[in-house]
């Protein structure tokens, strides 16, 4: 069930305590493009690296890294069928003369409907989309009296492809110019250059080719905040099989993609897996992996086998083979398999609508009131692992010693993780400032540490708070890591 005020929330907090801000706010922004602040970012490369030693590192598979450049040849985006299918129906309202993606048009409108009147909207718009039936979306949104939310009329344009890609331009000269694109998507600089990490790493397929970077996507409308942007980061990877092994193995990336998100501390609930109804052009089976965000179940991760699509229309278009020779024997045939194109499964996961869906599960409205006096607390309940600063290290003063020690203790753990310091105001503030950002560990150096090498450690969740020996607080931290 869509919180459209939990959400708001969230983006309050968010820019308040430094984790995401609007791009150029001072010249009053652009729109669906965001700047990652000090806490955001920490969170996002925490995400990122999380995710990249999962793959490159922890896998049992074969799995390596890339790092492609984001302008590419032009004919890279006419062989991935990018220039030709890359579009999304759109409509217009005439008398607002606002511009609007079909699919969230009619998304927002089935919100307002009862659960099973609403399912069954979206129901019907899926069908039409997969037949590419224009006329039928349109009469769909003008049966049902769908309203432009500005406008408040129902005078539609006819539905429209509308292509997603960014172009520029690249070249000294103006005369001389050539069009090329920003990618919206990071897959392809994996498929133009497998052969290149095949054979520089002598991978044997199966294997995999992980990569992590920015693309670009022409929104017309984007919303929810970073969870549709127009510049955003995705973590991808692509895994090499052999043809007819495809649906095996999209099945257990389906099961072991979601062994990574069960480490993250989520309610499995907030999950779900959604089958495509309309496979994109390249794919013989795809779904996404849905998230419970606070505007309702949304994709988060799409995992597609990819059939032969890219690697065959690279290898048709540039005129370079793009095989390999499997010299392992086919148990049907007694025969090596030979020379074939690979067949592909693709995990792909946006992160930066991982940042939102952690930043979602992770915020929380405490009231600590007592009969006493009123409280409150706004947290962030990350896991250790993810949190932007693992330990905050809180002299009780700023005077009789007492910051020395403490930066005594910010010397031997910072080389190990995130750490804070401060000595400004009062303690039980920087506590709430420090559950704010989600720190899991708050250490005050008082006067009895002096004396006895002890330190109180507060803990973020259940803000309890014991006394242990100063030599124990990095091993403690590491630990919960």
């Amino acid at each position: 069930m869509a919180n459209e005020n939990t959400l708001q929330a969230i983006i309050a907090h968010a820019k308040e305590y430094g984790f995401v801000f609007p791009s150029s706010e001072i010249y009053d922004g652009m729109g669906a493009v965001y700047d990652y602040g000090q806490w955001g970012v920490e969170l996002k490369r925490n995400v990122r690296e999380y995710w990249w030693k999962w793959m490159t590192q922890m896998n049992e598979q074969n799995i390596v890294g890339i790092d492609a450049a984001i302008f590419m040849h032009p004919t890279v985006w006419k062989a991935s069928g990018h220039v030709d299918n890359f579009s999304d129906p759109m409509i217009d309202n005439k008398d607002s003369k606002k511009r609007y993606r079909v699919d969230h048009l009619i998304e927002g409108y089935a919100e307002t409907l009862s659960k099973e009147d609403g399912e069954a909207l979206i129901a019907a718009m899926e069908k039409h989309i997969a037949a590419d039936d224009f006329v039928g979306l349109k009469t769909l949104i003008e049966t049902n009296k769908i309203a432009c939310p500005i406008s408040k009329t129902v005078n539609w344009t006819d539905v429209r492809q509308f292509n997603l890609m960014f172009s520029t331009e690249v070249g000294s000269v103006a005369d001389e110019a050539s069009k090329i694109y920003l990618r919206p998507e990071t897959a392809q600089g994996i498929f133009v250059n497998f052969l290149n990490v095949q054979k520089t790493g002598r991978m044997k397929i199966p294997f995999g080719i992980a990569q992590v970077g920015k693309a670009f996507r022409n929104e017309i409308v984007a919303r929810g905040f970073i969870f549709r942007m127009r510049e955003f980061e995705q973590m991808e990877m692509q895994f090499f099989v052999r043809p007819g092994s495809q649906k095996e193995w999209y099945e257990y990336w389906k099961t072991e993609r979601m062994k990574w998100h069960s480490t993250l501390g989520i309610d499995p609930a907030k999950y779900r897996f959604h089958d495509h109804i309309k496979l994109a052009h390249y794919a013989d089976a795809a779904c996404d992996i849905e998230y419970e965000y606070p505007m309702g179940f949304k994709e988060l991760e799409g995992i597609h086998s990819r059939t032969d699509f890219d690697l065959k229309n690279h290898q048709e278009l540039s005129k370079k083979k793009l095989q390999y020779f499997d010299a392992d024997i086919d148990p049907e045939t007694g025969k090596a398999y030979g020379n074939y194109i690979p067949y592909v499964v693709e995990t792909s996961i946006g992160l930066d609508r991982t940042v939102l869906m952690l930043m979602s599960e992770a915020y929380t409205e405490e009231d600590l009131s007592t009969e006493e006096k009123q409280d409150s607390r706004v947290v962030l309940k990350f896991i250790p692992k993810l949190a932007p600063v693992k330990l905050a290290i809180l002299p009780l003063m700023k005077k009789d010693g007492l910051p020395e020690v403490a930066k005594a203790l910010l010397d031997e753990c910072r080389p190990h993780f995130k750490c804070f310091y401060e000595e400004k105001d009062a303690i039980g503030k920087r506590y709430r400032r420090m559950d704010a950002i989600g720190t899991p560990f708050c250490v005050t150096i008082d006067h009895q540490t002096k004396e006895d090498q002890t330190v109180t450690i507060r803990y973020r969740d259940t803000m309890v708070q014991e006394r242990i020996h100063i030599s124990a607080v990095k091993d403690l931290v590491l630990k919960s890591l």
